[in-house]
């Protein structure tokens, strides 16, 4: 009886390390949940919400305009923020009558209502072009008058995002994977 009890024990224990282990991997190297916290990112993404972040796509590419990234808050106690991308390293940047422009371009977001405006932070401020450094993106709130974002305390370097935000779970009515972008500069079509 105690032989098959022990049995019976080594197998619970197997089960639950291996279940620990392949949980372990999928958090740190793989996808990890994040709570969306505030309304910096409405109408898209709201306060509440739960969604997977994509920990493994920039290991082996680049972050794109429009991709929607978590990332360690410039400012803060270790918190992440969730943002969109906006400039890329390499690029102009500018915020001119509530517009973004992108080497001169506006860029247009279909993804904000047609209200949004624009306006300019600390970093940022009114009609001055900034060039967006190696390794380096700016990154926005969908809600741009309630978000503490690149406007204010500039770029993020690619080292501190965490990854991409890739499925809403969370509420079930909103769930799916989050949509690519498409944005259109100037005479080109950027895909994403």
């Amino acid at each position: 009886m105690l032989k098959r009890f022990g049995a019976f024990f080594l197998d619970i224990l197997e089960v639950v390390v291996l279940a620990v282990a392949i949980f372990l991997l999928v958090y740190l190297l793989l996808l990890q949940p994040h709570k969306i916290k505030g309304d910096s990112m409405k109408p898209n993404f709201l306060d509440g919400e739960f969604l997977l972040t994509d920990k493994i796509s920039y290991r082996f590419g680049e972050p794109s305009r429009g991709d929607v990234v978590v990332f360690k808050a410039p400012v803060g106690n270790g918190e992440e923020f969730i943002k969109r991308i906006i400039g890329l390293p390499g690029e102009t940047i500018s915020v001119k009558e509530g517009k973004v422009l992108i080497n001169g371009t506006v860029l247009a977001e279909s993804y904000l209502p047609d209200i949004t405006i624009t306006s300019s932070g600390g970093f940022l401020s009114e009609g001055k072009e900034i060039m967006v450094s190696p390794e380096n993106f700016v990154v926005f709130g969908d809600n741009r008058s309630h978000s503490s974002d690149s406007r204010s305390w500039g770029f993020v370097s690619k080292e501190k995002i965490t990854g991409r935000a890739w499925l809403i779970y969370w509420p079930p009515r909103k769930a799916g994977v989050v949509p690519k972008i498409e944005y259109h500069l100037g005479k080109g079509l950027f895909e994403l």
